[in-house]
């Protein structure tokens, strides 16, 4: 792709114009600042879906704080009952996931992501008026059934509007109020459980049901704050539309006018590439309090190392060392028995984790093309992730606090198998590219790509030879 300015341009770490000439692309030239229309787009884009995604795993986590404040005392459940609804909280989202990105492709973002808000939210506030058992059960089942379309169904939307390694950045800010609710949702809970007795109804309950509405009512904003494609954006003018299909057209695949295939589906399925501080000897009002550090931590470390992992476009490295933080954090819980260190483990184990998710979310979103094929990707990714999180929520048994010896373990072993698995990835990659490499001097062509919404038929999405995966 040739993108110059009539001035002489300086590029940024991105392959941005930093200068604030007109730019043109392939000899067409704007009045536009490329620079200033990714913030604008950023403004418009990211705040709505990050508010809605800080409210879903706010209404997700809220049942922890919810036991710190008699849940289970209350509808009579054991620890371990508790733990089978966390459980089948994952087994919803798991299931669904993939059915959401499919009606998300053939419906559009505007009308499939505050729906969704719409309903959980409304499951979120009944939670907290469940009587029994099975009441618990079944919210927290259809719970993860609603929420399950978000995450997948925001990154790959982004990737509709964003060129491949400006992805990372966005998909991490988007990402990063899962760390941001954790914190700020300790803080809500403390203030909220104070108003037990109101109503009738102890702090647990004002908990769901205020937490609830608020999203119910964020999500009725929500019809008018997200937008569909580029192609229809209210908010980007003529100019501005033309300017953002051209830098996409020699970037990615979202220009392409690709109908939704089953064949694509398929294609996407056989491409193989605060309890815990309680239980430290708090009160359940420090406990609240004491689940703010690790979430802020991991928030601000989120934040740096997606900024560093675009200016030096690359993925991997990042994942291995934040993930062998995280290793150090889970090592510190397994071996100490002073609260003050176990507590540290906590905060490095947060920290460790919440960039390397961020990164691993983003890694196929920019690797794999093929508009139907990537969002089903995307979807599988992590459902598949989210089997682990199944699995998670009964390693956590009451028999074995406060030391969690299973839990932990477990969680370090797959971050061993994490970091592994990244090395095998990277070096298939970088072999795949080799071989893409030898292939485009053989053709006589150039790499990314040449005018993709140009190629007709004659693009092969990631098997294309211009395609080069981002290691």
């Amino acid at each position: 792709m040739t993108v110059s300015t009539e001035k002489t341009p300086e590029e940024g770490p991105e392959g941005k114009i930093t200068s604030s000439s007109p730019s043109s692309i392939g000899g067409e030239h704007f009045t536009i600042n490329e620079k200033a229309l990714l913030r604008k787009l950023d403004r418009r884009l990211l705040p709505p879906l990050t508010i809605l995604y800080l409210l879903s795993f706010l209404d997700r986590s809220n049942v922890g704080n919810a036991k710190l404040e008699g849940l289970t005392t209350d509808i009579n459940m054991t620890g371990n009952q508790y733990l089978t609804g966390l459980t089948l909280y994952f087994v919803g989202y798991v299931l669904f996931e993939i059915p959401c990105n499919i009606i998300l492709k053939r419906t559009t973002p505007r009308i499939w992501l505050p729906t969704l808000s719409l309903a959980w939210g409304v499951v979120a506030t009944l939670l907290g008026v469940v009587q029994n058992y099975d009441g618990y059960l079944s919210s927290r089942f259809f719970l993860g059934v609603a929420e399950s379309g978000l995450f997948p169904g925001v990154v790959f939307y982004l990737s509709m509007w964003y060129k491949r390694n400006e992805q990372h950045y966005r998909i991490a800010l988007f990402f990063s109020a899962a760390s941001l609710a954790g914190a700020f949702g300790g803080i809500l809970a403390w203030g909220i459980a104070h108003m037990r007795g109101v109503g009738g109804y102890n702090g647990w309950r004002w908990i769901f049901i205020l937490e609830g509405l608020l999203t119910v009512v964020i999500s009725l904003f929500a019809y008018l704050w997200v937008y569909n494609y580029p192609s229809t954006a209210e908010f980007l003018s003529e100019e501005e539309r033309e300017f953002i299909y051209l830098r996409l057209k020699n970037d990615n695949d979202s220009t392409l006018d690709e109908k939704f295939s089953w064949s694509a589906v398929r294609d996407a399925f056989k491409d193989i590439k605060p309890t815990i501080i309680k239980e430290l000897g708090y009160s359940a009002a420090e406990a609240q309090l004491l689940s703010v550090p690790p979430y802020a931590v991991a928030f601000v470390l989120t934040i740096a190392v997606a900024v560093l992992s675009e200016r030096t476009r690359r993925r991997a490295p990042f994942i291995m060392a934040t993930s062998s933080l995280a290793c150090i954090g889970y090592i510190l819980l397994l071996t100490q028995t002073s609260a003050g260190m176990a507590y540290t483990g906590t905060i490095l184990a947060a920290a460790g984790i919440y960039p390397s998710v961020a990164i691993v979310l983003s890694w196929p979103a920019n690797n794999v093309s093929g508009q139907t094929k990537r969002a089903i990707a995307n979807a599988l990714q992590i459902s598949i992730g989210n089997l682990g999180a199944v699995l998670g929520t009964q390693l956590y048994r009451t028999e074995s606090s406060p030391r969690y010896y299973l839990g932990h373990g477990f969680a370090l072993g797959y971050l061993v198998v994490n970091v592994g698995t990244v090395a095998v990835l990277l070096a298939i990659l970088k072999r795949e590219n080799r071989a893409k490499e030898k292939k485009r001097e053989e053709l006589g062509i150039e790499p990314i790509m040449g005018g993709i919404a140009d190629s007709g038929g004659g693009f092969l999405g990631d098997r294309d030879p211009r395609w080069i995966f981002q290691t």
